[in-house]
This record gives C-alpha cells, structure tokens and sequence, in this order.
C-alpha cells in the first residue's frame, strides 16, 4: 500500500469518544499535499492511527448541512 502523508489543518469537532481513547473527529486535512477538505473518522489517540472514514469538499459539505437542517428529529 502507498504511503498516505496528511496534515491536519484544522480540527473543527470532535463527536465522541471511545473508552480505548479513539475519536471521532470532523477535521480540515490536506491529503498528499493537496488542497484540504473536510473529514470525518475516528482517530487514535496522538493521530497514529486511524480508521475508515469520509472527505467530502466545500460544495458535499454545503449539501450535507442543508439535509441535515432541513431534517425533522
């Protein structure tokens, strides 16, 4: 597998916590240099690992947010 190199640019939230430490964390990352997006995963403690997640641009970002508050609960 390719070596994946990220900078967390930003971390706007974190949602949760699990008792082993991992979060679960919206951030702004530039992945392999390239212009950063938003993502959200969970992450162990000190950002070594992490698991599987989704990054979406300004414009996936923009839709989400409008479902969401446009969603009843």
């Amino acid at each position: 597998m390719a070596d994946i190199k990220y900078e967390i640019i930003e971390t706007i939230a974190i949602l949760s916590e699990s008792p082993k430490g991992w979060k679960k964390e919206l951030n702004l990352i530039s992945w392999n240099g390239r212009e950063p997006k938003y993502d959200l995963r969970e992450w162990a403690p000190n950002h070594e690992k992490m698991g599987k997640g989704v990054t979406l641009s300004v414009e996936e970002l923009k839709v989400l947010r409008e479902v969401l508050n446009n969603r009843e609960y």
